[in-house]
């Protein structure tokens, strides 16, 4: 038995969820693919997937086994591609899979990442935004952006690229109609535009010198993607809970003023995850040289406001 062979292909079945889809996307048969992972599990005297006539889903065995197998994978491809490259004198090239939050991957990441592309033109970027936290070993991402902690310090490791500050911001029209917070608590009574990925909940967190205040907030619009609370915000539908790297254009033409600016909200960051089972590749290395070089040591959403004397 070709036992990273089998590897390869249980790790497509974990992902698909599905023996027909993972030989299609490999190019065998449904019985080879089958095959493989009875042998898979025999060598390894575990039973690795429930299978039914309808979907196929991992068991606890399986679940255990699919991080590290896929880490193991992607390690023995990354080999075999680093002695290409040294033979083809160490030029970056082939696929590079990034996942990343939709508001920032569009806003900013996408640019960052047709630079580097251009940098190295015999690479193949992919990128994957979303939302969701996918967790990026399971889903075969080379690197993932995100904001925020690691979702598995033993799993993940962690390269931060740049401090994600929050800010409260409203249109012009909402505040005309609905007056201006004074205090963390006068939100109580305005209508509050919701982000829920946020860790805290609707608990929103400020701070000035020693002083705390948490507010429950009654979201009035919730959404999980930041665009839509953006557009909603500029539509006057409330206050949101945003980030400087979406809200900097509105800020800047007026399209939305922020609001508490005398309290601080909890300061967060933009971080480059990738499996702490191995070494970032060269091309991942690089890429994230490449963030870091374009977001530190203040990212350029924040220079704008800063140039400009806004938050």
């Amino acid at each position: 038995m070709d036992q990273l062979r089998a590897m390869e292909i249980f790790v497509e079945v974990a992902r698909q969820r599905s023996f027909s889809e993972a030989g299609r996307r490999l190019g065998l048969t449904r019985a080879m693919v089958s095959k493989h992972v009875l042998q898979l599990e025999e060598r390894l005297q575990a039973r690795l997937l429930h299978r039914s006539t309808r979907e196929v889903s991992l068991t606890d065995a399986g679940q255990a086994y699919l991080a590290p197998c896929a880490a193991a994978v992607a390690q023995a491809h990354e080999a075999a591609r680093a002695v290409v490259s040294a033979a083809a004198g160490a030029e970056l090239a082939g696929p590079l899979r990034i996942q990343a939050p939709s508001s920032f991957g569009s806003e900013w990441l996408a640019g960052s990442v047709a630079r580097f592309n251009l940098l190295h033109p015999q690479l193949a970027p992919s990128l994957h935004v979303d939302d969701a936290l996918l967790d990026p070993i399971e889903h075969g991402f080379d690197l993932t952006i995100r904001v925020g902690g690691i979702p598995d310090v033993h799993a993940l490791a962690m390269r931060p690229l740049a401090p994600c500050r929050a800010v409260l911001c409203a249109s012009p029209a909402y505040l005309a109609r609905h007056g201006t917070p004074r205090t963390p608590q006068d939100l109580h009574d305005h209508r509050c535009l919701h982000f829920s990925h946020l860790t805290a909940g609707t608990a929103w967190h400020f701070s000035k010198g020693a002083q705390r205040q948490t507010v429950r907030v009654q979201a009035a619009f919730t959404a999980n993607n930041g665009l839509v609370l953006h557009q909603a915000a500029q539509q006057g539908l409330g206050i949101v809970y945003h980030t400087t790297f979406l809200a900097w254009r509105a800020l800047r033409e007026g399209t939305l003023a922020p609001v508490l600016t005398d309290w601080e909200l909890p300061l967060n960051h933009l971080s480059a995850l990738y499996p702490a089972s191995r070494q970032p590749s060269p091309k991942v290395r690089a890429l994230i040289d490449h963030l870091v070089a374009e977001y530190q040591p203040v990212p350029p959403w924040d220079r704008v406001l800063h140039e400009q004397g806004e938050v």
